[in-house]
């Protein structure tokens, strides 16, 4: 039984709808898929109603974006795992990040349009009423004006980090979307430690803060990387997850659903640590 535990909707900065993420998955194989969207939940209730008719298991799940800590290494996911997404307070923090990715879309097309790319707003924000507005969205705009050849070239030329029309998103400290995700009865896990935590003392400072998990199978890390995430996990007593991190099928790059082996093991572990969790908080309702 296996299982991907780190995918993407257009409700985000992916390609599919919640039904057909599911149907990929289900022609895959695979049992059971978390739905982690960047900073929103707005996919996870279909993505439910999907699973129960395509026979998958869907774990209600999000990406959130934090600062790293340094400029080499500075931004940090943070996956959260099993929350209860309907949270007020919960949706009410994402409201605000939706929020702050609309007007970055704005500072980012000003930006073009003083670069001599008279960028279609209609059009991003047309696909932003899917979802949450992001860099893809503009990228896709920049793709079908022709001002670049692809996704790819249109990040490298414009929107990653020291070109021209890029702009920082609003992003939180790792220790509050850890906090976040706990709060709301979530198990937070770093994701892709690759790309954000370079050395295992920032890795054991998260610990500290609450971490629970670390995202070990994944398609970038090399065997040897995975093999010292493994061994993080089990020093610091983390759970062990991992995902292929489709964001959909994109020009040159075949669809990646299910294509990093992630075993069913790592859900059942969850699922045990979410069992403990919901007790404790039994116990505590019950001294009270």
């Amino acid at each position: 039984m296996r299982v991907d535990l780190h995918l993407h909707t257009y409700f985000s900065d992916g390609f599919y709808s919640p039904e057909d993420l599911i149907r990929r998955a289900c022609v895959r194989g695979l049992s059971a898929i978390a739905l982690t969207d960047h900073d929103t939940t707005d996919g996870v209730e279909r993505a439910v109603l999907a699973g129960a008719r395509y026979g998958v298991e869907v774990i209600p799940a999000i990406e959130l974006s934090t600062q790293g800590f340094s400029d080499a290494h500075d931004e940090i996911h943070i996956l959260g795992y099993y929350i209860n997404w309907r949270t007020v307070y919960f949706q009410k923090k994402l409201s605000l990040f939706r929020g702050a990715r609309l007007k970055r879309a704005h500072v980012i097309c000003d930006k073009l349009n003083a670069l001599g790319i008279p960028i279609d707003r209609k059009v991003i924000f047309e696909m932003e009423g899917r979802g949450s507005v992001g860099r893809i969205h503009i990228a896709k705009a920049l793709v079908a004006g022709g001002y670049v050849k692809d996704i790819d070239d249109a990040f490298q030329k414009y929107l990653v980090k020291g070109k021209p029309a890029f702009v920082q998103r609003l992003r939180l400290l790792p220790e509050e979307a850890i906090d976040m995700i706990i709060n709301i009865g979530g198990i937070p896990v770093l994701a892709h430690p690759k790309f954000g935590v370079p050395t295992k003392k920032i890795a054991q400072y998260l610990v500290k803060k609450g971490l629970q998990g670390i995202e070990v199978y994944y398609p970038a890390h090399s065997p040897q990387e995975q093999e010292k995430y493994m061994s993080w996990a089990e020093e610091m007593g983390l759970l062990v997850t991992g995902g292929s991190d489709c964001h959909g099928e994109l020009p040159g790059r075949p669809e990646s659903i299910g294509r990093q082996y992630v075993p069913y093991l790592s859900v059942v572990k969850m699922k045990e640590l979410k069992y403990m969790m919901m007790r404790k908080n039994m116990r505590l309702f019950e001294e009270v």
